[in-house]
This record gives structure tokens, C-alpha cells and sequence, in this order.
């Protein structure tokens, strides 16, 4: 059965890929983004698909667009089956030397542009008996890593609102998931990738990490091949809590829970190649 499909974050990426994806299936997409150049090309893109669309470029942080999105969005199709959450930004760098002002940007997109999203839409669902709310978050919102401090902040406190807002909403038939990818092979990652400068006491630690996560890229899925993962978990009647695109990410999640800290932290600087060199 077909369903309407609200995501935002769909200009690019796998946002983008899903949503074709969607469309193609004679899904209604319902979306947007802030690139308003990347919402026009997906426009023409989704022409002559089997699913019907409803596109717009704003900013996530703008709260009164997004209640008057979801008002055109209900009066068009009269519902909405699944809410994706899958705008986010990352950030990247030692604690010590970070720009706060920046870090609360991030943390205003990652979470509350997510919860301000699902909370348009929770009543909506709860009147017509149900729905999903789906929220693309990271490996990173259960393990921390280092030099992503901020990033891993904002995943981990979507994680703990969303499992929180799980138990409110379980009377309601409204599901709530999370999907946890470690890396997906996109530019996500080299948009944030940047050097301290000369003289800083991180610089060469940092550099080994951002090669070593440049070599994990390479090796992870291409926006598509995840599309179709999350296509999969939007099809679900009823889908997990957490999903992971890959065994080795369960694996990291299995032995980050069972481990003592100081074994699975040393795991985790080995594997990243940031053990501080004698």
C-alpha cells in the first residue's frame, strides 16, 4: 500500500535517493530542504513518477514554516503515514579549540529541528490511529567518538528524546525508529574535515583520524545502497527501535555494551588510529 512520506534533508544524499526511490513506487513525497537549487532539480526529477510530491526550500529552525508545511502537506493528501527526519549537519574538532556559537547551530538542527518536525505531526497521526516517525541518527549517538564531540551530543540526545517520546506514543500506534549508520559514502564527512592549525597539540592525531575515517568511506554504502535500507525500514509495519546498515556497526554496538570502558576504549583509538605514539 502506498503511503505519504513526509523527509526533510532531501535535496542531496541519501535523503535525495530515498525519496526517488519513493516516488518511483507511487509513494507521495512530501519534503524540504534549504537548498532551495537542490529542491528545484529533485522537482523535475520526481515529474512523471508514480507518486505525487509536494516540495519546498526553508530552514529546518524555522518553527512557523514548518507548521504551515504540515497544514499544506494534510490538506493536500489528508495524512501522513511516516515522518523521516534525516536533516542534520556534522561537526568536527578537538573540544578545546571548537566554536560554541557554531556547536549550538548543530545542536539546534540535529535535535530540536527534529523534535519540532515530529511534533507537528504526532497529532495528525494520533487522530488517524496511528503512523511512524523515523529519524536518521549515527553510531555515534551510542559510542562516542573523540574529535566529534558536539556531533555525538546532539545523536545522543535525539536518542534519548526519541526513546522517551517511543513510551508517550506507544498507546497511539505511533512507531518510533532510529537508524544508525557509522559512515555512508557521501561528502557528509569532508565538509567537516578540517585540520587544526600549526601548533596545535591535536593536529597530528587528528590528521591520522580523518585519514582512517576517509579509508572507512570508501568502504561503506553509496547514498542509494542506503536509500534502499531505509525505504525498507519505512516499509515496515512495525520496525525495530535501532537499525544498523551494517554487521560490523552491530558488532561495535555489542561489545561497546559489554566490554569494560577500558577495553573498548582502547578498541575504538586502535581502530581509528589515534593511540597516542610513544
Amino acid at each position: 500500500m502506498s503511503q505519504v512520506v513526509v523527509i526533510t534533508g532531501l535535496a542531496d544524499g541519501m535523503g535525495r535517493e530515498v525519496a526517488k526511490l519513493l516516488a518511483k513506487s507511487g509513494d507521495t513525497v512530501a519534503g524540504f530542504d534549504c537548498d532551495a537549487e537542490g529542491i528545484s532539480t529533485l522537482a523535475e526529477e520526481l515529474e512523471g513518477t508514480a507518486g505525487d510530491h509536494l516540495l519546498e526550500a526553508f530552514d529546518i529552525c524555522d518553527r512557523p514554516r514548518i507548521l504551515e508545511f504540515r497544514d499544506k502537506v494534510l490538506e493536500r493528501y489528508g495524512k501522513v503515514d511516516t515522518v523521516l527526519s534525516n536533516v542534520g549537519i556534522g561537526f568536527f574538532g578537538p573540544f578545546e579549540e571548537i566554536d560554541l556559537e557554531s556547536a549550538f547551530r548543530c545542536m539546534e538542527i540535529n535535535v530540536v529541528g527534529a523534535a519540532a518536525l515530529f511534533q507537528a505531526f504526532i497529532p495528525a497521526m494520533r487522530g488517524a490511529g496511528g503512523g511512524k516517525m523515523i529519524a536518521m541518527s549515527s553510531l555515534v549517538g551510542r559510542i562516542p567518538f573523540p574529535f566529534e564531540s558536539v556531533y555525538t551530543a546532539t545523536k545522543f540526545a535525539l536518542g534519548g528524546m526519541l526513546q522517551s517520546v517511543a513510551l508517550e506514543l506507544e498507546p497511539f500506534n505511533i512507531r518510533v525508529a532510529m537508524i544508525e549508520p557509522a559512515q555512508v559514502s557521501t561528502t557528509f564527512a569532508a565538509k567537516i574535515h578540517h585540520l587544526p592549525p600549526e601548533g596545535s597539540p591535536y593536529r597530528e592525531r587528528v590528521k591520522r583520524f580523518i585519514d582512517r575515517d576517509n579509508e572507512l568511506i570508501k568502504g561503506a554504502p553509496d547514498p542509494l545502497q542506503a536509500a534502499e535500507k531505509i525505504v525498507k525500514i519505512i516499509r515496515k509495519d512495525k520496525p525495530p527501535l535501532y537499525t544498523q546498515f551494517a554487521v560490523r556497526d552491530s558488532f561495535f554496538l555489542f561489545i561497546n555494551k559489554v566490554l569494560p570502558k577500558k577495553i573498548r576504549d582502547g578498541i575504538l583509538v586502535s581502530f581509528m588510529d589515534i593511540k597516542v605514539k610513544d
